[in-house]
């Protein structure tokens, strides 16, 4: 059988960089496609953003990282933390310098830090857009760095050469005979939670608790996270991608470019996922935007978990008042759990994997057949279709989530199909799992 290269397996190369010097758009350009976001002005990338890439059948993963800077707001310092424990976790360190603007007060910083660590480090000259900036790039000599690669992020010129050089500098690896690089697809198949609300409720304090690390930068100021960022943690029940998103906010209200695209980077993690923990900030109680992002989860398929976040910051009044508007505003989510967090503390947190280990398990429910038509066979004789409609035979054909296909001897009006889920999560007690139903129309 053969062997699967797992994400430890895989050596790490992390691009660092003063901000606004092209690292995102380095990272989009190796992988081929818009995976960080890019905007022209700097502060953009503030986590660390980590995905795997391959080059000449060599699989590495590569981490972007915010721009480092030597001083500036609480905020700047805890994005270059985040740079400065990327580096350490490196095996090769992409260091890239814009040759437009030259050597500044901070490259020279990040390069001192480069020359004190054991990493190896290849030097970048960035916006080398055509022959006549070659010459700036060997400028960057004086950064006691070594020889600088000329490459064009945005056009792509050089980037082959880059990558065979990144290719060479990674740590020996020869895959055995049955050794196969595990695709894109066997990853997806890792049960996904996507972490999901308004901005500054606190998703990116919970997510840090939930992996153990501290990956996502946090600070109190809203939109700190601009992209999804992920992490894979191996549980009792097996691995989980845990997935921080950008707060999320109504259309009307996004301003900025980049605001959208993280909205839509959101929207898409919450698609991709198997659970999705809506964070609630309980000071403020149920909004209306909690409200529409619940809807949203609702109507990806996605089971949700709803964590009422600052819980400990209410007295019992406000405690009963919020229960209350739990009830009345997102009633439609029916079973879900609803939790009383804090996820700066850390208390009620303990709560979470049991709720998702439930989750997990419903969603791989597979049922008997002879049970799915019990109760098919149970619901039609408590309400018969209209106009003589009747199913047949039922089954299910899948799981993750439980799918079931029902023959049926005509076209089911979707209020009855919608009856028969409902009876199918009471009856074989799938909780607030997705369901999917499908009807086949059989012949005489």
């Amino acid at each position: 059988m053969s062997t699967p290269v797992t994400r430890i397996d895989m050596p790490t190369v992390v691009i660092v960089g003063r901000p606004n010097v092209g690292k995102s758009t380095l990272m989009n350009r190796v992988l081929g496609r818009r995976e960080a976001i890019v905007e022209e002005r700097p502060g953009v990338t503030r986590d660390r953003k980590e995905v795997e890439a391959d080059w000449r059948g060599r699989p590495f993963l590569l981490v972007d990282t915010g721009g480092w800077l030597p001083s500036g707001s609480a905020l700047d310092d805890k994005v270059s933390r985040q740079s400065e424990k990327a580096m350490l976790d490196a095996d090769l360190v992409l260091f890239v310098v814009d040759v437009a603007v030259g050597i500044t007060e901070e490259d020279m910083r990040i390069a001192e830090l480069l020359r004190r660590s054991d990493t190896s480090t290849l030097l970048l000259a960035n916006k080398v857009d055509d022959t006549n900036r070659e010459a700036a790039a060997w400028e960057l000599m004086a950064l006691g760095i070594g020889d600088p690669v000329a490459v064009s992020a945005l056009h792509g010129r050089g980037t082959g050469d880059m990558l065979d050089r990144v290719i060479d500098l990674l740590p020996p690896w020869e895959p055995e005979d049955d050794t196969v690089v595990a695709d894109l697809d066997d990853e997806e198949r890792i049960f996904a939670v996507s972490i999901v609300g308004r901005p500054n409720v606190g998703k990116s304090t919970l997510f840090n608790r939930l992996i153990g690390d501290e990956r996502a930068v946090v600070h109190d100021m809203p939109g700190t996270t601009r992209d999804a960022v992920d992490t894979v943690v191996e549980t009792p029940d097996g691995p989980i991608r845990f997935v921080d998103t950008a707060g999320m906010r109504r259309r009307s209200r996004i301003d900025e470019n980049t605001e959208y695209y993280s909205f839509v980077r959101a929207l898409k993690a919450v698609d991709a996922s198997d659970v999705a923990l809506l964070v609630i900030d309980a000071t403020e109680g149920i909004t209306h935007q909690d409200q529409r992002l619940a809807e949203r989860i609702d109507a990806a398929g996605c089971p949700v978990v709803v964590l009422l976040n600052k819980w400990e910051l209410l007295n019992a009044d406000q405690r009963d008042d919020l229960d209350y508007q739990v009830a009345q505003r997102l009633r439609f989510i029916g079973e879900s759990a609803v939790l009383k967090i804090s996820a700066l503390t850390g208390k009620g947190v303990h709560h979470l994997m049991p709720a998702l280990t439930d989750a997990i398990a419903d969603y791989h429910t597979r049922v008997p057949t002879r049970k799915v038509n019990d109760v098919i066979r149970s619901a039609q004789q408590a309400q018969p279709a209209p106009h003589g409609a009747r199913v047949l035979y039922a089954t299910q054909g899948a799981t993750d989530p439980p799918t079931f296909t029902l023959f049926a001897n005509r076209d089911l009006p979707p209020t009855y199909v919608r009856y028969l889920e409902r009876k199918l999560r009471e009856d074989l007690d799938l909780g607030a799992t997705p369901i999917k139903m499908r009807v086949r129309r059989r012949s005489s």
